[in-house]
């Protein structure tokens, strides 16, 4: 399997500026770029691929393509909203040709009857959607977003690793312990 490709990035972050101020306690707007900076920072480090969670956190398109045919091909990232468009051999497959299955070892685009020739493409929507009654406010579980604020809190208090005798303290402990039940292990 190849590496996916990022196609449209999300429209919001996990965490707004406004909630990391208040975790803060800053109430002034002097320091908006650098809170903005730490929790982009924060992000790029849990989200997407190259993320330590291997998950997409908030709402994001991104296409897998194969190598070769076959009739089940496993999409890296999840949780996956939907399937937006599937080519093979430089034809567009019908929508009714394949189906995405969902369960808990993840997320897979399936062609039931046949396997689909040449290479594939699978363009599809990962991350936890926007709040429908809060337009621009993520969904992303109340326990990621807490290790993002301890996180952003941490490299806002403190510019670099904190050493405490011969103990090397890059990230407060709690955060660890938040991301524990979130991150995907890929076999």
């Amino acid at each position: 399997m190849r590496r996916p490709v990022l196609v449209t990035p999300p429209d919001i972050l996990p965490v707004s500026l406004a909630e990391a101020k208040a975790h803060l306690r800053v109430d002034y707007d002097d320091d908006d770029a650098l809170i903005a900076s730490l929790i982009g920072a924060a992000v790029d480090h849990l989200d997407g691929w190259t993320g330590i969670l291997g998950r997409c956190l908030v709402e994001q398109e991104w296409r897998q393509d194969f190598a070769a045919g076959a009739s089940c091909f496993p999409l890296p990232l999840g949780p996956v909203i939907e399937i937006t468009s599937v080519t093979a051999g430089g034809e567009t497959v019908d929508q009714s040709g394949y189906s995405l299955i969902v369960d808990g070892g993840g997320a897979a685009f399936m062609v039931p009857d046949h396997e689909l020739a040449g290479s594939v493409s699978v363009a599809f929507r990962a991350g936890n959607r926007a709040n429908p009654q809060a337009p621009g406010v993520s969904t992303v579980p109340a326990a990621i977003k807490a290790a993002i604020l301890l996180m952003v809190g941490n490299w806002y208090q403190t510019a670099e690793a904190v050493n405490i005798g011969n103990i090397v303290n890059e990230m407060p402990m709690g955060v660890r312990a938040l991301l524990a039940p979130w991150i995907v292990r890929r076999i």
